[in-house]
């Protein structure tokens, strides 16, 4: 397989969309018309309950796994790497949905478990405190996610220069699509569990 074809393929299982599919058969509702406006977990487990958010977000996890096992099995750590960030890019930018997804967080950790275990158990711990500490689910995602290239950095030996790009890449679509809940953050009007 090439890498066209990986990354084609791995856009188009990011831009199944579990929040919007499992809105639609088990609330009848678009999940970007409630809460947010995002398909993704967090907006999921708002606007639909713990049974479509837990579902919503097992399935955005497993969608970055798959990709990232395919990527590997065609193409090695490279594909891997390749197939995980355009995995991303389908989840946050869908194609069938108008360009309009979630933010990418379920289907990074999906990716990132199969890129570097222990570098997702620091970022994801990290964030979970995060949340836990401030009930606010937003400032846990994008600082359990911009921590990634630090924590590569501090704990990851070896360290080969295409994950610690690859965490910069996370990092950066991570606060990228957190943007507007930057603004509320800073303005102090962010929505908290």
């Amino acid at each position: 397989m090439n890498y066209i074809i990986l990354a084609i393929m791995s856009y188009f299982i990011g831009d199944i969309s579990f929040a919007y599919i499992l809105g639609k058969i088990f609330a009848k509702k678009d999940v970007r018309d409630y809460g947010s406006g995002n398909a993704g977990a967090t907006n999921a487990f708002r606007t639909f309950g713990k049974k479509v958010g837990a579902m919503v977000f097992i399935g955005d996890v497993l969608k970055g796994v798959v990709a990232v096992l395919l990527g590997r099995y065609f193409e090695g750590q490279t594909g891997a790497y390749l197939a995980g960030a355009l995995v991303i890019i389908g989840h946050n930018w869908p194609i069938l949905l108008n360009f309009k997804g979630g933010k990418g967080v379920a289907t990074t950790i999906g990716v990132m478990l199969f890129v570097n275990f222990k570098l997702t158990l620091i970022c994801v711990i990290f964030g979970a405190i995060i949340i836990v500490i401030t009930r606010t689910v937003s400032l846990g995602s994008i600082l359990g996610m911009a921590a990634a290239p630090l924590v590569s950095i501090i704990f990851i030996r070896p360290l080969a220069i295409e994950l610690f790009v690859f965490t910069i890449f996370v990092a950066c679509m991570s606060i990228y699509r957190h943007k507007d809940n930057i603004k509320r953050l800073i303005k102090g009007n962010e929505n908290k569990f």
